[in-house]
């Protein structure tokens, strides 16, 4: 619920037992907690449920952080990213704050769209893998259950996007990788220093197709 939100984190272990049990952790750092930025971020903290926010007015973990008071940082296991945004600018309101984790949110797949695609671009990752499917299909669910979990093989080498074929916004990645709908599923592995890319489709995803995808890849 919205009433638990944020959580008070008073100390260095609490903080960093928050962030390493998320795949995607929020924390603001704040000296005064009824401050109108502090305010702002519980806003925020309510539209969006499924992202734990955390709030911390003690100077060992701003310290710890390296932040200075009236920041926001957002941390990402899957690239062991970190995002900061300076709440001290008085336009920084919780839609601005909102906007900020959904554009930087990466997670071990992360479906990729037009607010997604500017945290996918930032990533440290130089590998991206996408899974270009129907997400209206019957088979999906199923597919993303093993596509994740190949995911997880992958942390910190490999970024894992999801593709829906039916958003018109992603009709132009099909093009360029050459793609018709008729042929999807497919997979697509892509290294963004050189554009170089490899395309595979597939009737039927497995852990397995996936490892032997990426390994050729990457050797």
């Amino acid at each position: 619920s919205t009433t638990d939100k944020p959580i008070l984190l008073n100390n260095i272990p609490d903080a960093e037992a928050f962030i390493s049990g998320a795949e995607v952790a929020v924390i603001g750092f704040f000296q005064d907690p009824q401050s109108p930025e502090a305010e702002q971020f519980r806003l925020a903290a309510g539209q969006i449920p499924e992202v734990p926010f955390g709030l911390s007015t003690s100077a060992a973990v701003l310290s710890h952080y390296g932040a200075s008071e009236n920041t926001v940082a957002l941390f990402r296991r899957v690239d062991s990213d970190r995002r900061d945004l300076d709440m001290n600018n008085r336009e920084v309101d919780a839609k601005k704050l909102t906007r900020f984790v959904r554009m930087n949110e990466l997670r071990l797949v992360t479906e990729y769209n037009p607010v997604t695609a500017i945290g996918v671009m930032q990533s440290s990752l130089q590998f991206n893998l996408l899974l270009i499917t129907d997400k209206m299909s019957p088979k999906h669910p199923e597919r993303m259950r093993k596509f994740r979990a190949a995911a997880e093989l992958y942390k910190g080498k490999i970024l894992f996007i999801l593709l829906d074929s039916n958003l018109k916004s992603n009709e132009r990645v099909l093009s360029y990788f050459q793609l018709k709908k008729s042929q999807l599923p497919a997979l697509a592995v892509f290294h963004t220093p050189d554009d170089e890319h490899e395309v595979l489709t597939v009737d039927d995803i497995s852990i397995e197709r996936v490892q032997d995808f990426c390994n050729r890849f990457l050797q």
